[in-house]
Parts: structure tokens; C-alpha cells; sequence
């Protein structure tokens, strides 16, 4: 099954952008760091980390960066079925949580890393009635994720916690796989309007308008993007040392102007939450101390 899924994302566009599972790969010649970095991204990221993989190829250029980007539930799926993965970079933390427990990822390297904001768009100048989230159901028809794809899930519970939930399912829905093709459906004039990533939005201007984010309140599960490490049996000692270093540049100030050059805001948990994050750590560490003195 590793075979037959390689063959497949090798044998996919090498273009970058809002291609979905594509490969983008750049070696060099010379560096003290080597190695191949199987790297599994959200779609909405396509476009940033082009132009990261670049800058980081500079400073490593032996090291091979290799993208399958996809809707985070579906790089999910293909990383929980044994496919080649070094880097997960998701769209919301249930797919990463998900591979947590499962004990794909590894929880110690996981960072919350960027924000983004969902959006209500219709193509370039074109007509419609609708507002804003709250009157949707005026559109003849809509562009929407499926429920396994993070833009989906929070479109969803905007949709939910407006209390318009039945009606948004009564309308003609163009259900997409990932929020790639949400896009190019509203962009190419397919469908009235569409709910993505203000990132997404952004990157096809010319394309689409932004007629409304998301109603403040309306959506209480943050929009954040984690990366991590994943376990990779496949990986010899220099392909991990380059996923090691690949995961530390990303969090570098240099990729992180570059993300927010892409519309994306670094994350940083305020009080509460990091709060939060070091009594669960104190616990798992207690518990884990109580196991050991057990034994």
C-alpha cells in the first residue's frame, strides 16, 4: 500500500499551489543536513509552503521536501493506513489529535503554529442577495466542504449556532473534497457563493470577493493549524535529522512571515490556555510517575 500510495503523489502535478495531493521536490548539492522529508499538508497551505520549502532549501539544499496536501481529513485517513509520512501540518486539530492517540504523531513535537479565519465568498462582482452567514439560505445554491474536511466541520457549526442549520441543508449544496475545490467552484462563477479560509480568499483576489467572516461568537472551536512529527519506520537516521530540522525552520520568524504574508497569523495561546496546557502536562507527568513507582 506505501508503494501504490507513492507512485500515486509522485505521479501528481509537480506545480504548486491549489493543486490538491501534489508533490513539489528541490535537492541541491551541498549540506551538512540530507535526506527526504515526506511532508503532509493542508490544501489551504499550498501556496506558503512553496515558497517556504524554497527559502529552507537554500539553507539546506541535500534535503528533499516532498508535499502531499489534501484536506486534513483525508491526510488523516492516509497516514492512519500506513502512507510514508514525516510532517503533518493540519487545518485543525481533531485530524492531529486523532493521530495522537492513535500513536502516529508524536505528541511532544506537535505545535500549535497558525490562526485563520473562515470566510463567506462569492465570485468576482457577481450578484447575489446574500449578506452575510446569517441569510446564506438566499443563495440559489453554495460551495461547502464535506464534513470530514476542517472548513467544512466549522462552517458547520457557524451554521449550527446560528440556528440555520436545517435550512443551509435544505439548499443545493456543491459538496467539495477538500477546500481547493470549494474554491475553484465560487471562483469560476459554479456556484453563488462558498465557505473557505480568508487565506484562500486571498489568494485568488481577483477571482472572488469576501462578503462576510464568520459572525463573531458563531464559531467557538479555534481555527488552528498544528504541525508535528509522524512516526515514520520507513525514515533512516538522515531523513528524520532533516524532518527535525524542516519542523524547526517553520517555526523560525522567516517561515513565519512568510505565513502571515499569506494572510495567516501566528498563533500564541493567551493565559488561560497555557495555563490549561501545563496542568494537563503536571498530570500526565504525575500519573506517569505513579505508574512507574507501581511497577
Amino acid at each position: 500500500m506505501k508503494k501504490k500510495f507513492l507512485a500515486a503523489v509522485i505521479a501528481g502535478t509537480l506545480a504548486a499551489g491549489l493543486c490538491c495531493s501534489n508533490v513539489m521536490a528541490v535537492s541541491g548539492d551541498t549540506s551538512e543536513i540530507k535526506g527526504e522529508v515526506y511532508t503532509f499538508i493542508a490544501a489551504s497551505l499550498s501556496n506558503a509552503m512553496e515558497e517556504i520549502q524554497k527559502d529552507f532549501n537554500e539553507i539546506y539544499p541535500d534535503v528533499e521536501i516532498l508535499y502531499n496536501a489534501d484536506s486534513s481529513g483525508t491526510l488523516q485517513t492516509q497516514i492512519e493506513e500506513g502512507a510514508r509520512c514525516d510532517i503533518f501540518f493540519s487545518a485543525a486539530r481533531k485530524q492531529m489529535d486523532a493521530l495522537i492517540q492513535g500513536g502516529q504523531a508524536k505528541k511532544d513535537s506537535v505545535v500549535d503554529l497558525l490562526e485563520n479565519k473562515v470566510v463567506l465568498i462569492k465570485p468576482k462582482d457577481g450578484h447575489t442577495k446574500v449578506t452575510g452567514f446569517e441569510n446564506i439560505t438566499q443563495a440559489e445554491n453554495l460551495a461547502l466542504a464535506g464534513d470530514s474536511v476542517p472548513v467544512g466541520q466549522y462552517a458547520r457549526e457557524i451554521f449550527a449556532n446560528l440556528g440555520i442549520s436545517d435550512d443551509v441543508d435544505k439548499m443545493e449544496i456543491n459538496e467539495g473534497k477538500n477546500v481547493t475545490e470549494v474554491l475553484a467552484a465560487v471562483s469560476e462563477g459554479s456556484n453563488e457563493v462558498g465557505v473557505v479560509y480568508a487565506t484562500d480568499a486571498a489568494s485568488v483576489a481577483d477571482s472572488v470577493e469576501i462578503i462576510a467572516e464568520a459572525p463573531e461568537g458563531s464559531l467557538q472551536t479555534p481555527v488552528l493549524y498544528p504541525v508535528g512529527l509522524i512516526e515514520d519506520q520507513e525514515a533512516g537516521e538522515e531523513d528524520t535529522e532533516a524532518a527535525d530540522a524542516f519542523l524547526k525552520y517553520l517555526q523560525t520568524d522567516a517561515a513565519l512571515k512568510v505565513f502571515e504574508e499569506y494572510g495567516f497569523t501566528p498563533y500564541t495561546a493567551n493565559e488561560t490556555e497555557a495555563a490549561e496546557d501545563a496542568a494537563a502536562a503536571d498530570s500526565e507527568a504525575s500519573d506517569k510517575a505513579e505508574t512507574e513507582e507501581a511497577a
